[in-house]
């Protein structure tokens, strides 16, 4: 054994896999050695235990995350806003995460690339940046605005090479022929959202790398029988994953339990904004005021502007809601987001050699117990 070794022991651990009863998650450094039954580890070491009927699982891992803590990413896009969403965030078991950029003057989207990357080497919770847009469809932009088409400018500030993972949503339609395959030739990680884009158009665009699909069923084509659109493309895409708001106001739980039968790969989000892990109840966005209201992050006419989620929340409302066990909803928050993005060999599981992201959790009302990134305990969350 190690001197450095300790350990995290549960009544039960989830790995991302198996579900081990009475163990422990032994971890050197950032790095987990492996998980052993709690009776056998040493005397001499040093072990968290959780509290009687906890569960230990991989920390969870949000993809769109535009704010927290009453700081909005696309008004503060610094190094210091970043710092302060990701430890609102961690309050809720979310241990890694993507803080979201929606579209904005170009100046702007090149500073919060930069603020990214100044944060990327000491601050292990966060992976990246997903850049909601500029390159939507006006027909399906929810409440985004700046708009536009890529411009060679663009191209190169996208395809730069950079430490930080880089997500970019983006409607396939808008966008020139073979501008997805340059960007996923670069690294990007490209995902569909606000779009109009047609079944052969998805397709067409999954073909040249397109893997994801942002916020499914919201701000896209509808599933019709003559044209299914990008929502078929996918549910029935072994290959694709897509990312479930389930908040209850988003989508209707029957409709996203319709989604769980196909072969797409579901991932939880958040759509998180300034609101979840702050003080405040209201936030000012492009200039307009959004209000929480029932739980929802609503402008003055009623349009859905973001949501109020946090990642623990949503892992209890898909299991109350879409009634899937809870081996399958911490996959959603974990595992899954982790394998998209291209760090599941490392990240989403609770396996030897992968760093030590963990959320410790009660299973009757998701209660954060306890959260580890890259080894290091963080403060323990209240109450969801």
């Amino acid at each position: 054994m190690s001197a450095a070794e300790h350990a995290v022991a549960a009544d039960t651990v989830f790995d991302g896999q198996v579900t081990h009863r009475h163990a422990a998650v032994v971890i050197e450094g950032s790095r987990i050695v492996g998980i052993r039954p709690s009776a056998e580890l040493h005397s001499t070491m040093t072990v968290y235990a959780l509290p009687p009927g906890a569960w230990l699982a991989p920390g969870f891992i949000d993809l769109q995350v535009n704010g927290g803590g009453d700081v909005l990413f696309n008004d503060q896009p610094t190094a210091d806003a970043i710092l302060q969403i990701a430890a609102a965030h961690r309050r809720f078991g979310t241990t890694a995460l993507l803080p979201t950029f929606i579209s904005d003057t170009p100046d702007k989207m090149r500073r919060a690339i930069e603020a990214v990357e100044a944060v990327i080497d000491h601050e292990p919770g966060v992976l990246g940046i997903h850049l909601e847009g500029p390159f939507l469809s006006s027909r399906k932009p929810g409440v985004h605005r700046f708009i536009r088409p890529p411009t060679a400018d663009d191209l190169d500030l996208l395809t730069a090479r950079r430490k930080a993972r880089m997500l970019m949503t983006l409607a396939p339609e808008e966008v020139p022929a073979g501008f997805i395959a340059q960007l996923a030739a670069a690294g990007l990680t490209v995902a569909l959202g606000h779009s109009m884009a047609t079944y052969a158009q998805t397709r067409a665009a999954m073909a040249e790398g397109l893997r994801g699909f942002t916020h499914l069923f919201n701000a896209m084509r509808g599933l019709e029988s003559r044209e299914p659109g990008p929502i078929a493309a996918a549910i029935e895409s072994p290959d694709a994953w897509f990312g479930m708001i389930v908040d209850g106001a988003h989508v209707d739980p029957a409709v996203l339990r319709l989604s769980l039968r196909g072969a797409g790969r579901p991932m939880l989000v958040t759509d998180a904004m300034p609101p979840v892990g702050g003080r405040q109840s209201s936030f000012m966005l492009y200039g307009e005021a959004i209000a929480v209201r029932d739980s929802r992050c609503l402008t003055k006419d009623g349009r859905l502007a973001g949501a109020a989620l946090d990642m623990a929340t949503a892992v209890r409302n898909c299991v109350r809601w879409l009634n899937v066990p809870i081996e399958d909803a911490l996959r959603f928050a974990s595992t899954n987001p982790a394998q998209f993005l291209g760090v599941g060999d490392w990240l989403g599981r609770l396996a030897p050699g992968y760093r030590a992201d963990m959320v410790g959790f009660t299973t009757d009302n998701m209660e954060i117990v306890g959260t580890w990134v890259a080894g290091v305990a963080q403060r323990s969350a209240q109450p969801t």
